[in-house]
């Protein structure tokens, strides 16, 4: 969406620098995270008329965004809400349960959730709209092979977040 996130509640943002690149963050008035968008992401959110920038919502993100990326956190503790269709909702909640220096497959997300393997495709196309990088770890999700997919974010970003990890990739 563009504006705001419901259409009458304004959308908060912020940009923070990270080993990453900068990362645009946004957030609903009551301070739960929308969005987390790195510089070029497919699909990423852009600024856009009538949003508010305000650092404020974002301190406990900021930290603890620092505190993983100095190997610190293995776990983000952070109200996020992120609204897609109930299977990408699916989809991203069991992206929520893949643990830190970890991977999964298309497929595992797959039987996961309760879908057939048919819905592979669906899956990555899921894992893929993730408007949460870094905080719903899509990172982490590879290939059935182990090779490394397509990554909004950029696949560069994606080997270094799994080398952080100690996921060698």
């Amino acid at each position: 969406m563009t504006g705001t996130e419901t259409g009458t509640e304004p959308v908060y943002w912020n940009s923070v620098d990270g080993p990453l690149g900068p990362l645009r963050l946004t957030a609903a008035p009551d301070g739960a995270l929308t969005s987390l968008s790195v510089a070029g992401q497919k699909g990423g959110r852009t600024v856009q008329d009538g949003w508010r920038h305000d650092p404020g919502p974002f301190r406990a993100a900021e930290e603890q965004l620092a505190a993983y990326f100095a190997g610190e956190l293995k776990e983000f503790r952070l109200e996020l809400r992120a609204e897609g269709t109930e299977f990408r909702e699916r989809v991203w909640a069991a992206l929520d349960t893949v643990p830190y220096g970890a991977t999964t497959t298309y497929g595992e997300i797959a039987a996961r959730i309760g879908a057939s393997r048919a819905a592979v495709r669906a899956v990555g196309g899921a894992v893929g709209a993730n408007p949460l990088l870094i905080l719903r770890p899509c990172h982490r999700v590879v290939g059935a092979d182990g090779s490394l997919t397509g990554y909004a974010g950029g696949l560069e970003r994606k080997i270094r977040l799994l080398e952080l990890e100690g996921v060698r990739p």
